[in-house]
């Protein structure tokens, strides 16, 4: 193990992409620590605030503690637009390590510490707000609780349904495989996005959000299984006639106690390698059905709702921080596809040229 990871640290762009992952999923677990507002948070009557500038050089050219100033809207008569404003006749402290909104960390310990607080008496969105007035600072940790891992909580029935499934088929051969395959085929045949967007759009309105992500996760997870399972036969049938294969054979093993036991651990390797370049699809199809609004709904964040807004064009020429989700997506994903690159070269040698 300590090889394996001092192989991905010499190569400076895949342990660039491990650290990014590890501090996604690091800031995710932590998501109320370092978001300001609650993932409730709401405040129509300051849609669309920009986001406020934090301060560390005084008027008088003074390093000092990072400080901001409070927003004021208007309406501009000249452009009839909603206008903000900032406020310069006060300065407001930023808060770090003080206390906010009480939370529940890891659903066990009551806490009410965070990385940053907001000054009393003053709007605090690092990031802006969107249409709602939602913090989108704060719901970008909270969104990515569900974007980066529905793609994991899927591979978790997927892998083992397709390693099981390919390795019946590639062990029993013949009339088995034949069939086995066949249907595996036809399931492949199925257009996942188009069929994901038609069981999303049925689904009952009055769903919680909670209840989306669980058949949301299972619906990618059942129609994944499919290709997963012919690469594994491919292996099984190539590993069935080895040496130890026909040993164990010969001394009475069952069928299962082979498949599972001396067969399936062999495609260890190309089963991680796997999982690393089939998250990003997962992620981009929650993305893709959140965007289109057949997704998680709002209140709850997920990043692909959060992109919805960004869609109008007047959102991303005079709002560009609602474009962020969608930055945070494809970091999320490229770095994901470079670290699995990379693990394949490491676990498989012949990829290498």
């Amino acid at each position: 193990m300590l090889k394996f990871f001092d192989k991905i640290r010499h190569d400076k762009i895949p342990f660039i992409a491990f650290i990014i992952l590890i501090l996604m999923y690091f800031m995710i677990l932590f998501a109320d620590f370092f978001a300001i507002y609650p993932s409730t948070y709401a405040n129509r009557k300051l849609a669309y605030q920009p986001p406020s500038n934090l301060y560390v050089i005084s008027p008088e050219n003074k390093l000092v503690f990072p400080y901001t100033y409070n927003f004021e809207k208007y309406f501009d008569e000249n452009t009839l637009s909603i206008e903000y404003k900032q406020i310069r006749d006060k300065k407001y402290k930023i808060k770090f390590f003080s206390e906010g909104y009480e939370y529940k960390l890891f659903g066990i310990f009551k806490t009410n510490l965070h990385l940053i607080s907001k000054p009393d008496d003053c709007n605090l969105f690092l990031l802006g707000t969107d249409i709602n007035g939602h913090d989108i600072y704060s719901r970008l940790f909270f969104g990515g609780r569900i974007s980066l891992t529905i793609g994991f909580l899927a591979l978790l029935i997927s892998f083992p349904i397709g390693a099981l499934y390919g390795g019946i088929s590639g062990y029993f051969g013949g009339a088995v495989d034949k069939i086995l395959m066949r249907i595996a085929e036809a399931i492949m045949s199925i257009p996942s996005f188009y069929l994901l967007i038609i069981l999303a759009s049925i689904l009952p309105s009055n769903m919680t959000s909670a209840q989306r992500f669980a058949l949301i996760t299972a619906i990618l997870a059942l129609i994944g299984w499919a290709g997963f399972s012919r690469v594994i036969r491919g292996m099984v049938l190539s590993l069935k006639n080895q040496d130890y294969v026909k040993a164990i054979e010969t001394i009475g093993a069952s069928r299962r106690r082979i498949i599972l036991k001396h067969i399936l651990p062999q495609t260890s390797s190309y089963i991680v390698i796997a999982i690393t370049l089939s998250v990003p699809s997962y992620i981009l199809a929650e993305s893709g059905l959140s965007f289109l609004g057949l997704g998680i709904q709002l209140p709850d964040a997920s990043w692909g709702n959060m992109l919805r807004e960004a869609q109008e064009f007047a959102n991303i020429i005079y709002r560009p921080w609602l474009l962020i989700p969608g930055f945070l997506i494809f970091i999320a994903v490229l770095s994901f596809n470079v670290l699995g690159d990379k693990i394949r070269d490491i676990l498989d040698p012949k990829t290498l040229k």
